[in-house]
Formats: structure tokens, sequence, C-alpha cells
């Protein structure tokens, strides 16, 4: 597990964005640093492993706000990782995958997640969706 410290964001970055604790699961290792970084930049805190096992055995414990997850990881998928962390998982849960198929994304909205996004991710797009996670966790939703 990786735990980066909080990065100091670019000046005027912070303040438009409310600090989030996110739970990378990722296991193509540039992958998951790049995210790590661009979302420190941002302001949040980032916890990131590589496999389903780690996030089973990390998660309960970290307290988290929302979880990005690949849907391909090498010792399962991130759509059963949901179901196996039912109750337990953040409340905002993000899918990343290579693949975008309108079945692609409808088997994550059914496991649980709230979008699909398609990598490479698009900066600007994973912004929005931390901001409105953020309000509806804000909001107690």
């Amino acid at each position: 597990m990786n735990e980066h410290p909080v990065a100091t964001p670019p000046p005027g970055t912070a303040a438009s964005h409310p600090q989030l604790r996110i739970f990378i699961v990722e296991n193509h290792d540039d992958t998951r640093f790049l995210l790590g970084l661009l979302l420190e930049q941002l302001g949040h805190t980032v916890l990131s492993v590589a496999t389903m096992q780690e996030a089973l055995r990390t998660i309960p414990g970290a307290n988290c706000d929302v979880l990005i997850s690949d849907v391909g990881l090498p010792d399962d998928n991130g759509w059963d990782l949901l179901k196996k962390l039912e109750g337990r998982q953040p409340r905002y849960a993000i899918a990343m995958s290579g693949f975008g198929m309108s079945a692609d994304r409808e088997r994550s909205r059914s496991a649980g997640y709230r979008h699909h996004l398609l990598k490479p991710i698009e900066p600007n797009q994973l912004e929005t969706l931390l901001d409105e996670a953020a309000r509806e966790i804000e909001a107690g939703a």
C-alpha cells in the first residue's frame, strides 16, 4: 500500500476542491502513481494499492470518502471488489477501464459504481466527479 503525503496544490486549486480521502486500486504502477499525484495536487489525501486482496485488507480501516478502481485487476475485477466490500466501501465509487462499451458501463453501474471512466482519464472530468462526490458526502447522501 502506498500512502502519499498531501502535496501542496498549485495556487488557487485547493480552494475550489474540498479535500477528500481517496482510495485507488490500480495494478499498473505508473497509472497509480500519476493518478495519485494528480489527486494530491488537487489537495486530496491518497491511499493506493495494486490488487483486490490488498484493497479488501485495507479499505475497511481506511475511512475513505471515494474509491477509484480499475475494473481489470490481476487477482479479480473491480466489479467483484464492490460486492465483497458491500457495506464497508466508501459511499462514492468510480470505475476506470480501458473498455468503454455500453455493456462495460452498465456492469459498473450495476456493481455500484457511480461512474465509469475510460482510460486515459481526463483530469477535468475527474475533478468534476470529485466535486460531485464532495457535495453528496457533505449533504449526507
